[in-house]
């Protein structure tokens, strides 16, 4: 069976939820995200690949998923609170839940171009 590799091989659903992109808070969201950087790393971690979905409701509850480059980052437990606070301060959203995730793991693929320009991958 073939499968496509952003997928679950049994399931077929993606291992990553798809983010709210048509809500016309996304934006801003993103924006805050880009706010938050990884005090190891000189890239913000939303181009860093880290924050995997962004969904936000019709009430703008906003809920994120997110990972590290590794379990054992320094900031582990500090991250999601700076994604939090960040977004918090978005106009309009009304609450925010962060969730750390290490499925599917997070690799350098993830970043965006210019993230791998910034740490010259490219």
């Amino acid at each position: 069976m073939t499968h496509a590799p952003d997928q679950d091989p049994v399931e077929g659903t993606p291992l990553i939820a798809p983010s709210s992109v048509d809500h016309p808070l996304h934006e801003q969201a993103v924006e805050a995200c880009r706010s938050v950087y990884d005090p190891e790393i000189p890239v913000n971690i939303y181009d860093l690949g880290l924050i995997y979905t962004i969904a936000i409701t019709s009430e703008n509850d906003v809920s994120v998923k997110m990972s590290l480059t590794a379990p054992g980052c320094p900031v582990a437990g500090e991250m999601p609170g700076w994604v939090h606070e960040a977004i918090s301060g978005v106009g309009g959203v009304r609450n925010v839940d962060v969730a750390l995730v290490w499925e599917p793991p997070w690799g350098m693929e993830m970043m965006s171009d210019e993230a791998r320009l910034e740490l010259g991958f490219m």
